[in-house]
């Protein structure tokens, strides 16, 4: 090589070397509550051959929502399970105000635990109208009123930090330990929580375990439940499916949305999703509350076995089962809205509003915690074919 090419090639070098200096580094992700989000991940093993979990991305700031789950899926390669935006725009939504001023828009797209009670809470408005007065075992509860204007929604762990996160790695993936040490959920609940979680990823599962423990010194109710924003990943609402092992539906007001205590059997109607195939998803919006539900390995109300819910995308070639297995989960809560790709299958220890008058003393899920008693709420998704149905296959809802 002469000279002059010599110079040449140094002062390409040293050109290089000079632009990689100024590139800017690989943007960190937002923090989203305060905290980074923190993913799980493992490779995939099939080489594409067949359905695996790959990856669960949390938001340790926001009550350790299930922010993202992905999977390989055979030709359709690396996926998003759940509906949600990008780290960035949830960064810029979950800001803590207007809308998001209570957290509730932490519940609006990934899958958002909700403790300590699940769904609507409504009661009697205080005269600012701020806060809703619920009774337990003769006992008020102040809640946060956040939503509608009369209800408080969704329970209170949608703004608090997890902390001790710690993260191993299995055989086949990785597991995540983490507590939220709520207390008093912020002045609005009666006694003192630690709420656990054990989330695990491998190939076959996304195993997750939520466990509440009563630090304080008095009782307290305690209702758990999760909101997955499910994805129907053809992006086509008009074939998929939806199976629920629930005999029966509660009936809501058709002009406030409040439950009215009475619970009808779903056979005969178009909420019966009970058939080993399950049944189209509706075209208009859904939020059903379903209940009496079976368990595999028996009849409905046993006490073994797991209540096994899911979402089938044929087109996608794609199936995703919830799999309630805590004894405690007594609902099953439906939610699409019309003309969106997201179905939400909620396994739930209580009713809609449970501590509403409507019940009449019904029990509705929420369960007495005792000083230094413990409650684990666990569900399990997994991946399967999606079932097959006849071309004939009319029904309609």
């Amino acid at each position: 090589m002469n000279v002059r090419w010599s110079r040449l090639l140094s002062a390409c070098i040293v050109l290089l070397c000079a632009l990689e200096l100024l590139s800017p580094a690989a943007a960190e992700p937002p923090l989203i509550g305060g905290m980074a989000p923190l993913r799980l991940e493992r490779k995939a093993t099939s080489h594409g051959a067949k359905r695996e979990f790959t990856s669960i991305t949390l938001l340790p700031g926001r009550g350790l929502n299930t922010f993202q789950i992905t999977a390989n899926l055979p030709g359709e390669g690396e996926t998003e399970l759940l509906r949600s935006p990008s780290l960035e725009v949830a960064a810029q939504k979950l800001n803590g105000q207007g809308d998001d001023a209570f957290g509730n828009l932490n519940h609006s797209f990934g899958g958002a635990f909700l403790i300590p009670f699940t769904s609507r809470a409504g009661g009697e408005l205080s005269a600012d109208k701020t806060i809703v007065n619920v009774v337990w075992h003769g006992k008020t509860i102040h809640l946060p009123n956040d939503y509608l204007g009369h209800y408080s929604v969704h329970g209170l762990l949608n703004t608090m930090k997890a902390e001790g996160l710690h993260v191993t790695n299995t055989h086949d993936g990785q597991t995540l330990t983490a507590v939220i040490h709520a207390g008093d959920f912020n002045g609005y609940w009666l006694s003192k929580t630690d709420v656990h979680f054990k989330i695990a990823l491998t190939g076959d599962a996304v195993d997750i375990q939520v466990t509440a423990t009563n630090v304080g010194d008095e009782a307290e109710p305690m209702g758990m439940g999760w909101h997955p924003f499910l994805r129907i990943v053809s992006g086509d609402r008009t074939q998929a499916r939806v199976h629920l092992p629930a005999d029966l539906y509660g009936v809501v007001d058709t002009i406030d949305g409040r439950p009215t205590g009475e619970l009808k059997p779903v056979e005969g109607t178009a909420k019966d999703y009970r058939t080993p195939q399950g049944a189209l998803l509706p075209d208009a919006s859904t939020s059903i509350n379903f209940s009496k539900l079976k368990r595999t390995g028996g009849g409905a109300g046993s006490t073994g076995g797991s209540i096994d819910a899911w979402l089938a995308d044929p087109k996608a070639n794609y199936a995703i089962r919830v799999r309630g297995l805590s004894l405690e989960i007594r609902t099953l809560h439906l939610w699409s809205a019309k003309g969106d790709t997201f179905c939400a299958i909620e396994e739930q220890y209580n009713y809609m509003d449970a501590f509403g008058a409507e019940w009449k003393g019904m029990d509705t899920g929420m369960m007495t915690l005792e000083p230094h008693a413990s409650t684990t709420w666990h569900v399990r998704l997994e991946l399967f074919d999606p079932p097959q149905v006849s071309t004939d296959d009319s029904v309609s809802k």
